[in-house]
């Protein structure tokens, strides 16, 4: 099967390690890709840049769909374009925060999402509420940008891991979900300082994507996830 994985960011030492990480866990038989849009925001930080970056899902799915691709990551916390992309594609579309928190579901009773920087909690509690989840999750955030993590991950694991223990001290959290995509460094490191289960969406919704299309599962298209009106044409990317 080959599946993809949507950076909905410009930045492609995001995408690089995001498909490195991808490769190592990915089945036998499984061919990942990952893209990126060519102009866009170079972070999703606001809705503003959340806009142009569901755009880039957009397209990269439509030309997906073109080169036999058999489901989709999306690779933005707060799962950028995911509903737009579901409309498009046939195969299943799976959102890291999505599937993060129906992982943490199945394997702890409380958790707690340490996502960055603080404004973009507004896109995790999106995402929380659409999946009835709230009542078992807190959504905390850590001051980093970004783009901050883009040269050196590790260097945000302390202030991580100190929200992490607050979650778990406070929120009674008993599984960490990384809230931003790129940190799957940081899942091991993390696991055994914290002694809980450490979540990363973007693997989850990787290992959710084989399983779905082992299974013969697609987006349904029955009403919410049908294609696009007769006569809708994605507009160029500027």
């Amino acid at each position: 099967m080959k599946i993809c994985i949507v950076n909905p960011n410009t930045t492609a030492a995001f995408t690089t390690r995001l498909l490195h990480s991808a490769r190592v866990i990915a089945a036998p038989g499984t061919d990942v890709v990952a893209v990126q849009p060519g102009v866009g925001a170079a972070s999703i930080e606001s809705h503003a840049e959340e806009a142009l970056g569901a755009l880039g899902v957009m397209h990269a799915v439509a030309e997906g769909e073109k080169g036999g691709i058999d489901a989709y990551v999306i690779a933005c916390f707060g799962d950028t374009g995911l509903h737009q992309a579901r409309e498009i594609a046939l195969g299943p579309v799976i959102g890291m925060t999505e599937a993060s928190l129906q992982a943490a579901s199945l394997i702890a009773h409380r958790f707690s999402i340490v996502t960055l920087p603080p404004r973009t909690r507004a896109h995790s509690l999106r995402v929380l509420a659409d999946t009835g989840l709230s009542h078992r999750c807190t959504v905390r955030a850590v001051d980093v940008p970004v783009l901050d993590l883009e040269d050196e991950v590790a260097a945000s694991a302390p202030i991580i891991e100190r929200e992490a223990r607050l979650a778990i001290d406070q929120d009674h959290a008993e599984a960490i979900i990384l809230g931003c995509a790129g940190l799957s460094d940081l899942v091991e490191p993390l696991s055994q300082a914290l002694a809980v289960p450490v979540i990363d969406g973007v693997m989850v919704g990787l290992k959710f994507a084989e399983a779905l299309v082992a299974a013969g599962l697609r987006t349904s298209k029955r009403s919410t996830y049908d294609y696009p009106p007769a006569g809708f044409t994605l507009p160029k990317l500027f």
